[in-house]
């Protein structure tokens, strides 16, 4: 057992225990104040509704930690137990040449992946959401998905992972620097794209036909300056019962994306609060922000490979005998959430502060009070819990806490 080996199995632990540490602390949290809805919501929401949000939360949690017990397994069985290894060398026993080889290895992987995660993903649609009313999926549904998925994965995923690896072999020392503008295009590409091309073989869209509402929110679209490709309702209702709306799309291909279980929970005053708080984000460059810093991350993460990739020990260490380019991606995408997990508290952070400031803008521009109102909708409608702990909400929220956030839009009320 070599140093690698030994430091992969350190970070590992620390990273279970850091989680069963953080899900331990947001479990008492929430069932110490299940008795009663705390009080900025005493007057806005019912027990039994704060008893649905404690027991969904809680049940979550239980699945979560099962899932990641789960995947703890499956990391040891892929890497030091020589999962990928097996995987990898009966693919060498083919016909193909190195570069479809290692393509093949890769989107395997994946595809297996998917599978062992489908009991996971049955569970939570088909019993847990089902058991607290959220669930609209009906199995031809999601058999639907998952064909539609395995299609998009196969014809978008196999070009672009064997264009990655074929740069990663003709690019010369500096190889990494092309992967990532490749990625970066890519990523770019898939967010012009996804809203016109690939989410309407999910959900129907249809513009909003509403006359009064659609002409409220083209008033405050022109207030702030904000272009879009158009109002869509989006059939949530087809998969859920949770309610949300957002943007998608880059360019003159922006456009606003509601629920319908959304339309039909909220007023139009709260919808054009809820508009002006995604409105926000666009005002103080949320988006480009967000991006550039991933663009950040990911040119880091691709430059250590382009280290890690020369030294032995990455591979021997992680139960990998013969280096290839093909399984340095591999080994480093199921390492790399080791290494980042203490980077997720400032994510987190970064996301919180930009809700805030989205609040404050939609404070000036529409309505504190019909914001509240609408926030207080989502959270009884989506089981939210109105009593995370601090730590955990700290490490993982990226919205944040519901009543300290209403208590920042209630001082634009005074």
């Amino acid at each position: 057992m070599n140093s690698f080996t030994l430091l992969f199995i350190l970070l590992l632990s620390l990273s279970i225990i850091t989680h069963l540490y953080l899900d331990w602390r947001q479990a008492r949290a929430i069932r110490s104040h299940r008795t009663a809805v705390p009080q900025p919501f005493s007057d806005k929401i019912e027990l039994a509704a704060h008893h649905k949000a404690a027991d969904y939360n809680l049940a979550k949690g239980r699945l979560g930690r099962l899932e990641l017990v789960v995947d703890t397994l499956l990391l040891l069985l892929w890497t030091l137990a020589g999962g990928l290894e097996l995987l990898d060398q009966l693919w060498r026993h083919s016909a193909l040449a190195p570069l479809w080889q290692g393509t093949a290895v890769i989107i395997s992987f994946m595809l297996i992946g998917a599978l062992l995660a489908l009991p996971f993903s049955l569970y939570r649609t088909f019993i847990l959401e089902q058991r607290f009313g959220f669930n609209q999926t009906t199995p031809a549904t999601f058999i639907k998905d998952i064909f539609i998925q395995l299609l998009l994965t196969l014809i978008i995923g196999v070009p672009f992972i064997a264009l990655i690896l074929w740069l990663m072999q003709n690019s010369g020392a500096n190889w990494w620097l092309w992967v990532w503008g490749s990625w970066l295009s890519f990523s770019l590409l898939m967010l012009w794209g996804y809203p016109r091309f690939i989410a309407p073989l999910f959900n129907k869209f249809t513009p909003l036909d509403n006359p009064d509402l659609v002409s409220r929110i083209e008033t405050l679209l022109k207030k702030c300056g904000f272009t879009t490709g158009g109002l869509f309702v989006m059939d949530g209702s087809k998969r859920s019962r949770h309610g949300n709306a957002y943007f998608s799309g880059l360019g003159k291909e922006k456009r606003i994306i509601f629920f319908d279980t959304l339309l039909n929970e909220l007023t139009s005053d709260e919808i054009e609060a809820v508009l002006a708080h995604e409105l926000g984000h666009f005002h103080h460059h949320h988006i480009p922000k967000r991006i550039l810093l991933m663009a950040v991350i990911a040119l880091a993460a691709l430059a250590t490979l382009a280290w890690l990739i020369e030294m032995s020990w990455f591979y021997t260490g992680l139960g990998v005998s013969t280096p290839s380019n093909h399984m340095a991606l591999l080994l480093f995408m199921l390492t790399l959430p080791l290494v980042t997990l203490f980077l997720q508290p400032l994510m987190a952070l970064s996301s919180r502060r930009h809700e805030f400031e989205a609040d404050q803008f939609a404070a000036s521009v529409a309505s504190a009070d019909r914001l509240i109102s609408a926030l207080v909708k989502l959270y009884r409608d989506n089981a939210s819990t109105l009593t995370p702990d601090e730590l955990h909400s700290a490490f993982y929220d990226s919205h944040p806490p519901a009543a300290i956030r209403i208590a920042r839009l209630q001082q634009h009320l005074s």
